[in-house]
C-alpha cells in the first residue's frame, strides 16, 4: 500500500486554500457568506461579490450577492442594474462567445456607459471587477462576480493569477448550489395532469426515470422484473405519445436535461 501526505496549507499557494470551503459550502444555508469569507481568507482582497444571470429577452435574475468590511450595497447596485435598463446596454459580457466561458476584468473606468459606471461603480465606491462568465448557447449570461472598493486599490497581478486559477471550481460550485436550492419538481403531479389515464405503476416507472433511475433501480425499488418495468414504460410513453426518455426529459425537466444517473 502506497500513502502520501497532503501538502500543509501554508505551502500550498494563498487562492487554493479557498479549494475546500467553496466545495463544502455548496448546499449551505449560509452559502453567499461561507463562499466570500473563503475568497477573503485566499488573500483576493474581495470586497463584494454577486452572482446573476442576464438574458436577451427578459429582466437579469440576482441569484446572491454580499459584501465583507464594507456596507452591503450589492442589491442596491444590481437594482439599478435592473430597473434602469443598464443590462440591455452591457457589452461587458461581449468577449464571451456561446457556449464558452472566460475570465474578465474591468475597472470603474471601462463600465460600458455613463450611466451604469455613475449608477453602480462611482456611486457606491466599486473600483474594479473581476468576473468568471459562462454564456450559454442560447446567449444567455452566467457571471460570477467579485469585486474591489475604491479604498482597496486594484487586484495586484497575483490576485489576478489565483483568481484564474480559482475560477473552474467557483464557477462550477456557484450553479451546483443554486441547483440543489431549486426546489424539486412534482413529478408525479405533471405527470398525471399530462396524461390522467397513466396507472400507478406507469407513474412510478416514468417518475423515477426523470429522477435519473436505472431500468434495474425501478425493478428492484418496485418489486418487479426489469422486463415488467420496461412494459410499463412502453405503456405510458404510448399514452404520452412519446417514443424515446430524452422526449420525457424535455417534456417535464427544466431545461430538458437528461438527470444524473443515480
Amino acid at each position: 500500500m502506497n500513502a502520501w501526505a497532503l501538502p500543509l496549507a501554508d505551502a500550498q499557494p494563498a487562492w487554493s486554500r479557498a479549494l475546500p470551503a467553496v466545495v463544502q459550502a455548496v448546499g449551505a444555508p449560509d452559502f453567499d457568506t461561507r463562499v466570500l469569507q473563503a475568497l477573503d481568507e485566499a488573500a483576493l482582497g474581495v470586497g463584494s461579490w454577486s452572482v446573476y444571470q442576464v438574458w436577451r429577452d427578459r429582466l437579469p435574475q440576482l441569484h446572491l450577492s454580499g459584501s465583507l468590511g464594507v456596507a452591503d450595497t450589492t442589491r442596491d447596485c444590481f437594482a439599478a442594474y435592473r430597473d434602469a435598463g443598464l443590462y440591455r446596454r452591457d457589452s461587458s459580457f461581449d468577449a464571451v462567445r456561446p457556449g464558452h466561458a472566460a475570465v474578465l476584468r474591468m475597472h470603474a473606468d471601462e463600465a460600458p456607459s455613463h450611466d451604469h459606471r455613475q449608477a453602480i461603480y462611482l456611486r457606491h465606491g466599486v473600483l474594479e471587477r473581476l468576473s468568471v462568465v459562462q454564456r450559454g448557447d442560447d446567449g444567455a449570461v452566467f457571471a460570477v462576480n467579485v469585486y474591489r472598493h475604491a479604498h482597496q486599490g486594484r487586484f495586484g497581478d497575483g490576485e489576478l493569477a489565483g483568481f484564474a486559477q480559482l475560477a473552474p471550481v467557483l464557477l462550477a460550485g456557484v450553479q451546483r448550489h443554486l441547483a440543489l436550492r431549486q426546489p424539486a419538481p412534482d413529478l408525479r403531479a405533471a405527470l398525471k395532469a399530462r396524461c390522467a389515464a397513466l396507472t400507478e405503476r406507469e407513474l412510478d416507472v416514468c417518475e423515477r426515470l426523470l429522477r435519473g433511475w436505472s431500468f434495474d433501480g425501478i425493478a428492484a425499488d418496485l418489486g418487479l422484473s426489469v422486463a415488467t418495468a420496461k412494459t410499463y414504460r412502453a405503456r405510458a410513453f404510448a399514452r404520452l405519445g412519446l417514443h424515446f426518455k430524452s422526449e420525457l426529459f424535455a417534456a417535464f425537466l427544466p431545461g430538458g436535461d437528461c438527470p444524473p444517473q443515480g
